[in-house]
């Protein structure tokens, strides 16, 4: 980065540059840094430097963004990346070829050695230092970036556009060279945070949980219910440290392997849908703490309820449910008629009650309409999610069933 005085130098040491070859190979001619005009003609054989164009620089020009807090605080300080268009005339006898060998000079020149130097730089703030002091106070010589020289392919429109802006000069022999990158650094000072106390660095491999499968460890196309173990199949599922999280519950696994994860169901997660997640953390700090890594895909999984004790009457039916239903869940009774032989139109009814003001393991539901001395499949559904029901007559666990007086 370059201080103001950066743009002055890149013309000061070109031409210093300029001067030194020129009076080695062409010791009749002189390097001046004059607006074009007629005064240039006639004069004896001339390489005349012209900045006539700065534009920004496109790769550069916002490198130094954000500069600035949305508190208007500076972060860092602005930089200006420019590129100097230099417009290069000669002047001499044509008939000596005097404007060819100038132009014949800057070409293998700026060609050989297209960069600027330190050196250059150091050197033409010496021989400057005269006539122009202040350039000694340039810091060019310190910029990372070096300035280098590029020559331009302008068309015969292009030249005629640039040359018509000096009005009523006749044309010479002339080149344009672009001069770039140069950053000019504001002076203001940043405010600097504080040091870093103890810099920790963690390198760990990407490996990515994937769930492919949750089911219950009673197999595939079982009911999860409350007292159920969870098998959860994918991979890459074994990190450092491994948790599961099943709805707003984060647990540890039971087991784990790289494609199997097992876990019995936490007693406080509540029937319904549920979203299951694989989470690998990390152990980072001083001390070292648990935080929050790589997390797998998330896979729904129903929890069932289960219900028992069911305790009817003529007017209502007070069940027990487990797990516990909570504040603000939905319930539903489902009744169907379980008389044997089944009828034609076996009865089928349901009861809802309003989101639940509380939690309870107790629900008790109105019922009316019911038609009574008969045996019905009971059934609770809390949030979608249904109690399991056993339809086989010979099974231990048949029903469960209830009589309505």
């Amino acid at each position: 980065m370059s201080n103001y005085l950066a743009i002055a130098m890149v013309t000061a040491t070109l031409k210093y540059v300029l001067t030194q070859i020129v009076q080695t190979d062409f010791s009749a001619a002189s390097v001046s840094m004059l607006r074009p005009d007629a005064t240039l003609i006639g004069g004896g054989p001339r390489l005349n430097i012209y900045l006539y164009q700065v534009t920004p620089n496109a790769a550069l020009r916002n490198d130094d963004l954000p500069t600035r807090r949305g508190d208007g605080t500076l972060v860092q300080k602005a930089k200006a990346a420019l590129e100097l268009h230099y417009l290069f005339s000669f002047y001499g006898d044509d008939t000596h070829f005097e404007p060819q060998r100038l132009l014949g000079i800057l070409t293998r020149t700026l060609h050989s050695e297209p960069i600027i130097s330190q050196s250059e730089i150091t050197d033409a703030i010496t021989s400057f230092i005269a006539t122009d002091p202040v350039l000694q106070q340039s810091d060019l010589a310190a910029a990372f970036e070096r300035v280098r020289f590029t020559p331009l392919s302008l068309t015969l429109e292009e030249m005629a556009k640039i040359w018509s802006i000096f009005y009523q000069v006749p044309y010479p022999l002339s080149v344009a060279y672009v001069a770039s990158v140069i950053q000019i650094e504001s002076e203001d000072t940043p405010q600097t945070a504080l040091p870093v106390l103890t810099p920790n660095v963690y390198v760990v491999p990407f490996q990515h949980p994937e769930v492919d499968q949750v089911m219950p460890k009673t197999g595939a196309g079982q009911p999860i219910l409350p007292t159920s173990t969870l098998v959860i199949q994918g991979s890459g599922l074994r990190g450092d440290t491994t948790f599961v999280q099943l709805g707003d519950l984060v647990v540890p696994p039971a087991t784990v392997t790289d494609t199997e994860i097992t876990l019995p169901i936490p007693a406080a997660l509540p029937a319904g849908i549920q979203g299951l997640q694989v989470l690998e953390q990390l152990e980072m700090g001083t001390p070292p703490q648990l935080h929050n890594g790589i997390e797998s895909n998330i896979v729904p999984f129903v929890l069932c309820p289960v219900l028992s004790a069911p305790v009817p009457s003529a007017a209502q039916i007070t069940i027990t449910v487990t797990p516990i239903a909570r504040q603000n869940q939905r319930a539903t009774l489902l009744l169907n008629e379980a008389t044997t032989p089944v009828p034609p139109n076996p009865a089928a009814y349901s009861f809802s009650l309003p989101p639940l003001p509380s939690d309870t393991g107790s629900l008790t539901f109105p019922i009316s309409g019911v038609k009574g001395a008969t045996t019905y499949f009971i059934r609770v559904q809390i949030d979608g999610a249904t109690s399991p029901l056993d339809l086989n007559p010979l099974s231990l666990t048949f029903g469960p069933t209830v009589t309505m007086p």
